[in-house]
């Protein structure tokens, strides 16, 4: 009889900033259908805990603001951080140049709260 143990996950933190170009904005709307369809599929799955989009400060000034997206943030659960990784950068606002490549930050994460 054989058993296999489960998988160790891990949490881990990305911060995929937006690149700062005059087009950065129109590329990151023009795409962004595919990729919270492709988002929906890693939720479902369990990897992506907590998603969403940064914002401008200015996106907050009143209840009115127009809402301005900066950058993406996701709290994953994944056993390694190269399948986070894998994801990140096959995720089309990754190919699309709408994130900033050399700004990505992958990162291990101790939780220390366990409300995910």
């Amino acid at each position: 009889m054989s058993s296999s143990a489960p998988a160790t996950r891990h949490n881990f933190i990305v911060y995929a900033p937006d690149m700062t170009d005059a087009g950065a904005l129109q590329r990151r709307l023009s795409v962004r259908p595919a990729h919270l369809e492709k988002a929906a599929e890693y939720i479902q799955g369990g990897m992506f805990k907590v998603a969403g989009a940064m914002l401008s400060p200015e996106s907050i000034a009143s209840p009115t603001a127009e809402k301005k997206m900066v950058g993406s943030v996701f709290i994953c659960e994944a056993e390694s951080l190269e399948d986070v990784r894998k994801f990140m950068e096959s995720d089309v606002y990754y190919t699309s140049g709408v994130w900033d490549k050399d700004k990505l930050v992958i990162l291990p994460l101790a939780l220390a709260t366990k409300t995910l």
